[in-house]
């Protein structure tokens, strides 16, 4: 049960770091060598959120390697597949076909056989 925890917060961390991704390149003028471009990019606090969210899931995906068998943990950090899809829906209203939640489905349940 504490590697499902862990698994599931590790891939919301990892979600949540694409999602920062997405937010900090929409921000984002069109790309430029001239220092004003990388200025520009100090003050986008989405890549600040972005590789807090990584690193921080980085760190916890160590932990989880470190402290539980790996052909058990490998197979759950796909739930961040999961919460990618619900992130399309609620955070950039995005439509998703049904075929796609189907595939969500299977991929939970696969995350629920591993995990036994």
């Amino acid at each position: 049960m504490r590697l499902i925890v862990l698994a599931i917060i590790q891939s919301v961390l990892l979600c949540s770091g694409q999602v920062f991704l997405k937010f900090a390149l929409q921000k984002m003028d069109a790309f430029s060598w001239k220092w004003s471009f990388f200025a520009s990019q100090l003050t986008n606090w989405w890549w600040l959120a972005c590789g807090v969210a990584y690193g921080t899931g980085a760190v916890l995906w160590m932990y989880i390697l470190k402290n539980f068998p790996f052909s058990r943990a490998y197979p759950l950090i796909s739930l961040s597949y999961v919460f990618g899809m619900v992130a399309a829906v609620l955070v950039f209203h995005e439509t998703v076909p049904a075929t796609r939640w189907i595939g969500v489905l299977l991929i939970m349940a696969g995350c629920y056989f591993v995990a036994q």
